[in-house]
């Protein structure tokens, strides 16, 4: 029963990274146009402020590990609170070293990826009945 939940699981992880792609993909072509590769790069370092936590967090609440992941809500808190600060660090890591050119697309693009969570009821694979 575990490996099948387990396969769900990865499935899902599929899905919502193939859809936070295209999420990313289309926000470079509409900043293209817009404010050629500035904006560009604007759009791709706000994906990476949204990705990199989330990724952080998956790995610290070790769902795709091999090992049998603890059911503590103190390891949700830790891997929750790491991803907190992480955003938060990558934010300040953003503004001082390489300032967005345009913000509209930086933050469009971070509130994006991060709303594609949303999705998660459509990603989600159904059941099988074999």
């Amino acid at each position: 029963m575990q490996r099948i939940e387990t396969q769900r699981q990865r499935a899902y992880f599929a899905r919502l990274t193939c859809a936070q792609l295209v999420v990313m993909l289309l926000g470079v072509l509409l900043a293209y146009p817009v404010a050629q590769m500035p904006g560009v790069l604007s759009v791709i370092t706000g994906v990476l402020v949204a990705l990199l936590p989330h990724a952080f967090f998956i790995q610290r609440m070790g769902i795709f590990g091999k090992t049998r992941r603890s059911p503590g809500a103190m390891v949700l808190f830790r891997a929750e609170a790491g991803k907190f600060g992480l955003t938060v660090a990558l934010f300040a890591l953003v503004f001082v070293v390489v300032p967005p050119s345009n913000p509209a697309f930086f933050f469009s693009a971070y509130v994006a990826i991060v709303l594609t969570h949303w999705l998660a009821p459509w990603l989600m694979p159904g059941k099988s009945h074999n």
